[in-house]
Parts: structure tokens; C-alpha cells; sequence
């Protein structure tokens, strides 16, 4: 078991990592699993020669190629691990306007993975929009349900300073980071591990959700959005919000949905779930056709497309 002392200092060198990160202009944006794989695989890209190749790309790199500072921080942290290749970093740091998101290195095998990747991108700019075009209330109270790195919750913090914000995980590992990219961020917020709301008292104003939603084999927390081709986590976090929303509150919710033979089960049930919440409900296609590769597994044998959505659900009773 790891001393209270060497987890504070494991902290305090990945803090340092963003800070240097910072300074340096580091500026890495994450691409999707498959565009990722596609880049290493080329016959330049099997050795890290900057920062971006071993903090993004999660490339092996030898020694000289990583700041001194930063290796040192990596290595205090307990980050970096040796092998044939030469040493890897078993993170990686992304850019998001303006701030420095860590999550877990390529590729995210492990059931704890903490991802990041172009969805993240899109959720921000989802809260970002609904945000600014309806402003919170002075003092209202948000919060991020499965947070991941946290960049839901972060985003609205920055966009709402006088908010009380809350994010909520299953992943203890992905608070952890979560929690550094929000002190690396200058903004409070309070982390819960818990499934859903699980144990958190009281009503919000607004309720964030970017939920996985594709079928995985291996169960994967991080990935899994379990029935309805993926959809059913989607559906049970809307409700949960809703159960827990103020009235005029809203639930802002980033997802994708599997189109079979032109219907969307996802948006009939959100209507429906809305409906009975009394509440209105906004939905609309984002991308038409992301994630192609699933439809080859026997899973999604009946699905047509895979679609990004974003939903919002205002609680008017």
C-alpha cells in the first residue's frame, strides 16, 4: 500500500508536469483510438523524438529527448515505466482551450482507463454553447456525472465562477486526475466517487453527461454504455438527472445512439422519459456516422450507423 506521503508527492510532480507543460506551449490534441493506431504504425513514428511524442502519442523515447525537469516529475510520479524500447510515459496530457486535460497513456486497455479523446472536444463545445447562449444562475449548482478527466466539469466552472460544481465517477483513478486537471485549471470542485448520484444529497440546476456508448467486449468502464447497442447507460444517467433537477433545470447530454433501419431508440425513450419528468426536450444529430469500425462485430449486426447526438431536457414542473 502507498504511503499518504509518496501519493501527495505523486501529485505534486504531475501538477509540476502540467505547470512545465504550460510553459512550454505544449499544445497536444487527442485523436480518436483508431486514428491514433494509424500514426504510430508508420515506420517514422516508432521512437519519440518531443514532448508531443511521448506525452501524446505515447511513444518510447531514450534519454534527452524529455526536459530534465519533466522526466524528473514523470519519474517522482511514479509515471514512467522501462522497457526493451526504452523508457514510456504511462500518461498522456491533452490541450482543450486553453487548459492541459491528463488522462492514461495509449492504448487504454485497462478496465480504469481514464480516456480523452475527440468526444471530449465535442462535450466542451456542447457545454460551452448551452452556457452561453443560458447562462446558469448566480450560485447554481452543477454537476458532471461520470466526469472522467473531468473536462465537463472544468468547462462549466470556468464558464460559471459562481457555481457550486460537482463530479461524480465510478473510477477512483479518474477523479485523481480529474481533480489535478481542475487544481492545474484554478477552479474548485468538489469529486465524489459513486455511480451516478449515488449518496450525493439535494437538487441541481444543471446536469452534465457525456456517457460511453458503444458495446465493449471487455466491459470497460470507461467505454461500456451496455444495452441498446450502447445506449441504456445514456438513458439510465437522463433519468437519474432528472429525478434530481430543479424545476427549470436542465440535463445537457453528449452521447451517440445506434440508427437501425432509420430509427433512433435512444431519442423515443429520452422523449419519453422526458414526457413523464414533465419536461421539454431538445435532439440533434451532431455527426451522422461515427465509429464505422463497430459495425463489423456481431453486436451491432443491425445497426446502420452509429450518430452523435446532443440532448437537452429542461424540467419546466
Amino acid at each position: 500500500m502507498a504511503h499518504p506521503s509518496d501519493h501527495e508527492k505523486s501529485r505534486s510532480s504531475l501538477l509540476r508536469v502540467l505547470g512545465l507543460l504550460k510553459q512550454q506551449d505544449y499544445k497536444f490534441v487527442t485523436p480518436t483510438p483508431a486514428t491514433h493506431a494509424r500514426v504510430i504504425a508508420r515506420p517514422d513514428r516508432q521512437e519519440a523524438h518531443s514532448l508531443e511524442d511521448v506525452l501524446g502519442w505515447s511513444l518510447s523515447f531514450r534519454p534527452g529527448v524529455l526536459p530534465p525537469d519533466v522526466e524528473a516529475c514523470l519519474a517522482d510520479a511514479g509515471m514512467l515505466s522501462t522497457g526493451t524500447a526504452g523508457q514510456r510515459s504511462l500518461i498522456r496530457v491533452s490541450w482543450l482551450e486553453g487548459n492541459l486535460y491528463l488522462h492514461s497513456a495509449y492504448p487504454t486497455d485497462d478496465p480504469d482507463s481514464v480516456f480523452f479523446g475527440p468526444d471530449s472536444y465535442r462535450f466542451a463545445a456542447l457545454i460551452e454553447r448551452e452556457l452561453r447562449l443560458e447562462p446558469s444562475q448566480p450560485n447554481a449548482r452543477i454537476v458532471d456525472i461520470g466526469t472522467g478527466s473531468g473536462v465537463g466539469a472544468i468547462t462549466a466552472a470556468l464558464l460559471c465562477p459562481s457555481a457550486d460544481v460537482v463530479m461524480t465517477d465510478i473510477n477512483s483513478a479518474a477523479l485523481g486526475f480529474a481533480r489535478l486537471n481542475a487544481q492545474a485549471a484554478g477552479v474548485e470542485i468538489q469529486a465524489v466517487e459513486t455511480r451516478g448520484l449515488d449518496g450525493i444529497e439535494g437538487l441541481f440546476d444543471i446536469a452534465l453527461i457525456n456517457p460511453p456508448f458503444i458495446i465493449d467486449e471487455g466491459e470497460r468502464s470507461y467505454r461500456d454504455g451496455g444495452k441498446m447497442h450502447g445506449a441504456e447507460l445514456s438513458l439510465d444517467l437522463a433519468k437519474t438527472a432528472l429525478d434530481r433537477l430543479r424545476p427549470g433545470g436542465r440535463v445537457i447530454l453528449y452521447t451517440g445512439s445506434a440508427i437501425i433501419q432509420g430509427r433512433d431508440a435512444l431519442r423515443s425513450a429520452l422523449a419519453e422519459v422526458a414526457r413523464k419528468a414533465g419536461g421539454d426536450m431538445s435532439y440533434r444529430e451532431v455527426d451522422p456516422d461515427v465509429f464505422g469500425e463497430e459495425l463489423a462485430k456481431p453486436q451491432y449486426c443491425d445497426v446502420d450507423r452509429i450518430a452523435l447526438v446532443n440532448c437537452i431536457i429542461r424540467k419546466t414542473e
